[in-house]
């Protein structure tokens, strides 16, 4: 598999789909560096990928800090010797009518969203453009494909990173870079803890998370197989969902 060797750093691999890539991606024989605020939620996967033989590292990564994004590639250089791709996973999600107004999880939401890929780009492409060779794979959401009542800023900040991708893509056909957005629909992950503030509300989307969503480790496959394709190929859009999702 093309996968084997190569040096893949992801944001937000402290839990749901980034650790499980992780996880997966080492399995095949990636080396691996994980990002993420709860850096005490890293040494566990870095140690057991470690004991299965596989390579991985961990730095603390705020993606609306550039700077952070800026170590993170640093230290897949430092410690791998370069940066085949970059996974940009982190995410947020703030549920709520526009109505409702609830402009500081807007902001949020654009800051994580859509600043947090912008400063991941700006991190790796320059690396990517002296190596000759690079892959960003963003997860964006089906929320983008389907608007729905409540999530209209969340999709919007989706959307938006759909437009800065192939605007990218468009820009990069000289065959240096490669620009794929995986679209997850329900998903079992931590997502929606801090979606919502309503108590009862908040219980009753986990509940409908838990049995409808599909086990992250299906989008760790699927960002695996766009990773593995060759050079001269590219995977713009791809989408995974629940068979029983609407």
């Amino acid at each position: 598999m093309t996968i084997h060797g190569k040096v893949v750093a992801i944001t937000g691999a402290s839990s749901g789909i980034g650790e499980a890539t992780a996880r997966h991606l080492a399995s095949l024989g990636a080396a691996v560096v994980l990002g993420a605020r709860r850096t005490d939620r890293l040494d566990r996967p870095v140690a057991e990928i470690e004991a299965d033989g596989g390579e991985a590292a961990a730095t603390r990564v705020d993606v609306t800090h550039p700077d952070d994004l800026q170590s993170l590639v640093t230290v897949a250089i430092e410690r791998f010797g370069r940066l085949d791709v970059l996974v940009g996973n982190a995410g947020i999600s703030r549920i709520s009518t526009i109505a409702d107004l609830d402009v500081e999880g807007w902001s949020a939401m654009v800051d994580v969203n859509v600043k947090g890929i912008l400063h991941g780009i700006a991190a790796a492409l320059p690396v990517f453009r002296r190596q000759g060779s690079g892959h960003l794979v963003t997860v964006v959401s089906t929320s983008g494909l389907k608007i729905v009542p409540t999530q209209a800023v969340y999709a919007g900040t989706k959307n938006a990173v759909r437009t800065l991708l192939e605007g990218l893509r468009q820009e990069s056909i000289d065959g240096v870079l490669r620009t794929t957005s995986i679209s997850p629909g329900y998903v079992r992950t931590e997502l929606v803890d801090n979606a919502v503030d309503d108590p009862a509300v908040r219980e009753q989307v986990r509940q409908n998370m838990a049995n409808l969503g599909i086990d992250p480790t299906a989008v760790a496959r699927a960002i695996a197989f766009v990773i593995d394709q060759p050079d001269d190929v590219e995977i713009g859009d791809l989408t995974i969902r629940p068979t029983r999702q609407g």
